[in-house]
């Protein structure tokens, strides 16, 4: 029943839709695929055969023994397959090998969780090797074993963070580590994009800098979904040249993909009349309560903590009207976390005393988990290649699974359901990231400076930018310029003002005001947002209200409240040019379009929220006194004159604010598409006549200080980017707006005002004068 098992799963969900919807928009069926084997290569110790075959790994996969080749031979490799493809084994391969022929030799493995971290980690201890001394080196290690890990561990496994604040700066009590360094293994590499991916390159440049200082020249193996020029992602990324493992030979079972469109609600209608769907978070607690019913192992993707938790706690009241005990085995897991509450799920995960888990993207890397039936993504990730990791997620140990991709209420989710070779056939992204963004790079050079005094020699692997950015710090004041070289001269060390996550500054603690008990913790970047006073909070299934934020202190007070309502902030939005890179002028009949790119201060402040009840109905607006924030980034804008609006788009006046409005959220909805990136990444402003460049302007920008490459990958595609912009409008079924184009569930104006027929107009205007040449 192997290959027929998606097949009857989806039919088992269909048939719990109620009579006259059909919300399938497609459905796919994926062949299973045949295993090629290889033999054990000629340098493997016997004893490790022997060990692999106790877990029942009687010989490698092609693509394994392929990468392991290179990495024993001293090249620096990466492979690129499927989730499922035995990545582990790859590595394990050359790793163990080289630490079993030398008693002295070390390893370093990091991972972007400490969940993925700590499952290799209990991965490598059943293959019973204990000459290895394989340890957790991380924020959930107890001081005295992290004591015993710098004294005896020879594979230390930890994460960028924990290098970046523990062990870098502290290399000279890692020196015997260091010495011996052998391999550094980058598990799930093409996680580390955008700022985040950027700080990681950089602090992997500090890693070889480092172990170079010991005498060592560790090999680099990294590990990476399946992605666009893996090679030169991968070199990138680490500062060495790599070559690409890329055909993947695991097996793979048959799959059934299916689209799910939920569908419109007759007796409800949002912002401004706006029809509505079904959210997509309840239609997939419908369909993971289902599916649980049906006994099948089930991960629901869910794009928020908040969600995650409405998700499981959904599922489980559908549950408990059938029984109680299928209730108790569905859990939500999301980031943010307690370690123990954590480590908790995990184990009900691995020993399937759970059957339906409702997740954020941290079981995406996160806790290997075998033999699911089925997984649903309730929205789409942000990427093609986060979306494949996901589905990867089902139908394990060569079985028939299902695959649920379930659309927001979102521009581009509505774009990709009725555009299935959009997911389906559209190859895989690159991963973005931009190693020279000076707001990365600067911080970074510091702590480099910091470990090992900078010297000209190093700086190449830097960039060619790094000896202006070290004059600029040195006439801040901080580094001192010394004829051998730069110095860091303060006692302490820089490296915890540094946050390598890009979120801004160190997290906010979420505590309950009666008992003192930290419920878990949030984003500095995202605080003002979600935990600002009066604001809804959930943590696991339980409702909480916000009583006070103190951002100085990083505490969020709440107490325990259910209320009848939610909450969503409102928000004003300012940007200024600060400097135009590029420059395009397009010359068309009746006006002029321009295209620019360049740098940006985009200013915010949370002024209010709104209370809202289920049915979408606002109840009030509560002003709030929150403090100012301003953003340093990169933007891509285009700009309009006047007698094009009027004349070729033929607009009112009065109309033109909210026909740019419309045509700025839709293309930040569907700039996924084309750039790495989530919406949440980037930003937008749209205005009648900016003061900067005099005209109707829209921009779109990136949400991280200096930019994450995002704006410049939306300027290098504009034109396909902007003509699906417009496809998402044009098709949308409904009248004058609603989510699925042109609103926006980050709106800080509420969605007012907006003209969707006004952003056809507009949209169709820039397209025509963009196939104009330049001047």
């Amino acid at each position: 029943m192997g290959a027929e098992r998606g097949g009857l799963l989806l039919k088992r969900v269909l048939a719990g839709v109620p009579a006259g919807e059909n919300p399938l928009t497609h459905v796919a069926e994926l062949p299973e695929r045949a295993p090629t084997f290889a033999p054990w290569p000629q340098w493997t110790p016997a004893r490790l055969i022997e060990a692999f075959a106790r877990c029942g790994v009687d010989s490698p996969w092609a693509h394994q023994a392929e990468a392991a080749g290179h990495a024993h031979a001293g090249r620096n490799v990466v492979i690129a397959t499927g989730t499922a493809s035995g990545k582990s084994l790859a590595y394990q391969l050359p790793v163990i090998s080289a630490l079993t022929e030398d008693p002295r030799a070390t390893a370093l493995y990091l991972s972007p969780t400490k969940a993925l971290g700590a499952d290799q980690l209990r991965s490598l201890r059943d293959l019973d090797l204990p000459d290895l001394r394989a340890c957790a080196y991380d924020g959930d290690t107890p001081m005295a074993e992290r004591d015993w890990a710098r004294a005896h561990g020879r594979w230390i496994f930890t994460n960028p963070d924990m290098l970046h604040r523990g062990v870098l700066p502290a290399h000279g009590r890692w020196s015997t580590f260091f010495r011996q360094l052998r391999y550094v293994v980058v598990d799930e590499c093409h996680t580390y994009r955008g700022v985040f991916g950027s700080h990681v390159a950089l602090l992997l440049r500090r890693l070889r800098r480092v172990a170079n200082k010991y005498g060592a020249d560790p090999v680099f193996v990294l590990a990476s979904a399946t992605v666009a020029d893996p090679a030169t992602s991968a070199t990138r990324l680490s500062g060495v040249d790599c070559v690409a493992v890329t055909e993947d030979r695991s097996p793979r079972g048959a799959r059934t993909i299916a689209l799910w469109e939920p569908p419109l609600l007759d007796d409800l209608s949002g912002e401004n009349g706006a029809p509505v769907r079904r959210s997509a978070g309840a239609e997939t607690a419908r369909i993971l309560a289902d599916l649980v019913i049906e006994g099948a192992r089930t991960l629901a993707f869910v794009r928020s903590r908040r969600g995650a938790e409405l998700t499981a706690l959904s599922a489980r009241r559908i549950l408990s009207e059938v029984d109680d005990e299928l209730a108790d085995r569905v859990a939500a897991y999301r980031s943010g976390f307690l370690p123990e509450d954590r480590r908790a799920l995990e184990k009900a995960l691995a020993c399937g005393q759970l059957l339906g888990v409702a997740s954020t993207n941290a079981l995406e890397l996160g806790v290997d988990i075998a033999g699911l039936d089925a997984v649903v993504v309730a929205g789409y990730p942000g990427t093609i290649a986060s979306f494949w990791q996901q589905a990867g997620r089902a139908g394990r140990a060569g079985d028939g699974s299902l695959v649920v991709f379930v659309a927001r209420d979102d521009p581009l989710d509505t774009y990709l359901v009725h555009n299935p070779a959009a997911v389906l056939d559209k190859p895989i992204e690159a991963t973005v990231t931009d190693p020279g963004n000076p707001y990365v790079l600067a911080p970074q050079l510091v702590c480099a400076a910091a470990e090992l005094p900078l010297t000209p020699n190093c700086l190449e692997p830097f960039g060619p930018d790094a000896r202006s950015i070290l004059d600029g710090l040195v006439e801040d004041g901080a580094l001192r310029k010394r004829p051998t070289g730069w110095y860091w001269t303060s006692r302490d060390r820089p490296h915890g003002d540094v946050d390598i996550r890009g979120s801004g500054g160190e997290q906010i603690a979420v505590v309950e005001a009666d008992s003192g008990r930290m419920l878990g913790t949030v984003g500095p970047g995202s605080a003002c947002t979600t935990v600002h006073p009066g604001a809804v909070y959930l943590h696991q299934g339980a409702s909480y209200v916000v009583d006070d934020l103190d951002l100085e202190a990083g505490l969020a007070m709440v107490h325990a409240e259910n209320p009848d309502w939610s909450t969503q902030p409102r928000e004003l939005v300012d940007i200024s040019v600060l400097n135009t890179l590029t420059r395009q002028i397009h010359h068309v009949a009746g006006g002029e379009i321009t295209v620019c790119l360049g740098e940006v201060a985009v200013t915010s402040q949370v002024v209010a929220y709104l209370r809202r009840l289920p049915s979408g109905e606002v109840l009030d607006q509560v002003p709030l006194d929150l403090p100012e924030h301003t953003l340093t980034t990169r933007s891509v804008w285009y700009t309009l004159t006047d007698d094009l609006l009027i004349g070729s788009a033929r607009l009112a006046p009065a109309d033109i604010p909210g026909a740019l409005h419309a045509a700025e959220h839709a293309a930040i909805g569907l700039l996924p598409l084309f750039a790495t990136c989530d919406r949440w990444d980037i930003g937008g402003v749209s205005t009648a006549q900016h003061p900067d460049t005099g005209r109707a302007t829209v921009f779109v920008h990136d949400g991280h200080p200096g930019g994450a490459g995002f704006a410049d990958r939306g300027h290098a595609a504009l034109i396909p980017w902007l003509t699906a912009t417009r496809k998402a409008i044009s098709a949308c079924e409904c009248p004058t707006g609603c989510p699925s184009c042109v609103q926006s569930p980050k709106c800080g104006n509420g969605n007012e005002p907006l003209d969707k027929a006004g952003a056809v107009a507009v949209l169709s205007t820039v397209l025509n004068g963009l196939r104009q040449p330049p001047a």
